[in-house]
């Protein structure tokens, strides 16, 4: 190879860079995930672009930047129609120029973005995990587990700083009866591309604990629907329904539902409201307990009542089968010596002794004269 005939390298990225101007002079509208994002102190932005296959593997990847004249404007917009910042693992349809330097390589430079799409990119995840999940069987397999009367073991899994987990635990052991509970705090990342590992990490953790737990409980407070999108990731809806002790999910406001609340053991509104879950159970407990001990207060003083009753009865039939009742009435009770009745004349003689009872003492007699009845 003559030498003379190579070219510089300046010259040949100089072709490239007038080859892709030609080819690509129009900007362009470009579908991909972001990969990373880096917002700069000097008001740019620093963006990577991915594009993953069917089976998951990476197909294409390159540089993007949104220049500080644009940024602010571009961010304030997106947030306002998501509710949320730029974020790795989002889908977002940027507008880009294709930019080529001979020292940096190629740039897409974006100066527009459809919040639209990333909207719509995320609901059409969350439908196919659902579908997915129900096409494995594992949509209801938490429903076959079994939670325990009193579930006083939970295991809490949550940012240890997270105002929802703070509302829960107060509003847990503040509860006006005074129940007790054991509560352990499995910590994970609750929002971003890595939550959905680090809660499924944190699931099996607790699920391995040496001391079982009674239910696992997920908390995240409220946010964007985009912050919260990772809880229809498949991965972490997979984890908590192969999970074999219940799950309970309060994840974001009234408004949000989630494919983790669908494969959940059980899934409420709030923190509170998971918390005021736990205070109902030990509190419905409670007043059955509380109406079972009436009842058998009632019953036993029911049972000593009619006991009482009888005794009663028992008392006027002795009264008035006493002697000293007849006498009190009129009559008067004859004895021989012995003391013994005497209850007919049969064996009386005239010259016996008796003794004639009153109500009021006594006589001794002695018999002149026996008086039989006669017979008809």
């Amino acid at each position: 190879m003559d030498a003379a005939l190579a070219i510089d390298l300046s010259e040949l990225l100089a072709r490239v860079r007038e080859a892709l101007e030609d080819a690509l002079p129009e900007k362009q509208w470009v579908r991909a995930e972001l990969s990373s994002v880096q917002a700069r102190s000097n008001g740019h932005c620093y963006l990577e672009l991915c594009e993953q296959g069917e089976g998951g593997g990476l197909v294409a990847k390159a540089r993007a930047v949104i220049w500080k004249s644009r940024f602010t404007a571009l961010a304030n917009y997106f947030r306002e129609a998501t509710g949320s910042d730029f974020q790795p693992g989002m889908q977002v349809l940027l507008r880009v120029q294709v930019s080529y330097s001979e020292l940096y390589g190629l740039t897409l430079v974006v100066d527009e973005v459809e919040p639209a799409f990333t909207v719509g990119a995320a609901e059409l995840q969350r439908r196919q995990t659902l579908e997915r999940l129900e096409k494995e069987g594992m949509l209801d397999a938490q429903q076959a587990l079994s939670l325990p009367l009193l579930p006083r073991r939970l295991a809490v899994i949550s940012a240890r700083d997270a105002a929802g987990y703070g509302d829960f635990l107060r509003h847990l052991s503040e509860n006006e009866y005074g129940f007790v509970y054991e509560v352990d705090l499995f910590e994970a990342l609750m929002q971003g591309a890595d939550a959905p590992a680090s809660i499924v990490d944190a699931l099996q953790r607790a699920e391995c604990a040496p001391e079982p737990y009674d239910a696992v409980l997920v908390l995240r407070g409220g946010g964007s629907s985009l912050d919260l999108s990772c809880f229809d990731d498949y991965g972490l809806c997979l984890g908590i329904a192969s999970c074999g002790v219940p799950v309970f999910t309060a994840i974001g406001h009234d408004r949000d539902r989630h494919v983790a609340d669908e494969v959940a053991f059980e899934s409420v509104k709030t923190p509170t409201a998971l918390a005021d879950r736990f205070i109902d159970a030990f509190a419905a407990e409670d007043e059955r307990i509380g109406a079972y001990i009436t009842r058998l207060r009632l019953a036993f003083s029911g049972r000593i009542s009619a006991l009482e009753s009888r005794v009663d009865l028992l008392e006027a039939r002795i009264r008035a089968a006493d002697p000293r009742q007849i006498l009190l009435r009129g009559y008067s009770l004859a004895t021989d010596t012995a003391g013994r009745v005497l209850k007919s004349v049969a064996r009386i003689r005239p010259g016996e002794k008796v003794q004639v009872l009153f109500a009021d003492g006594g006589i001794g007699a002695t018999v002149d004269e026996v008086h039989k009845k006669k017979k008809n």
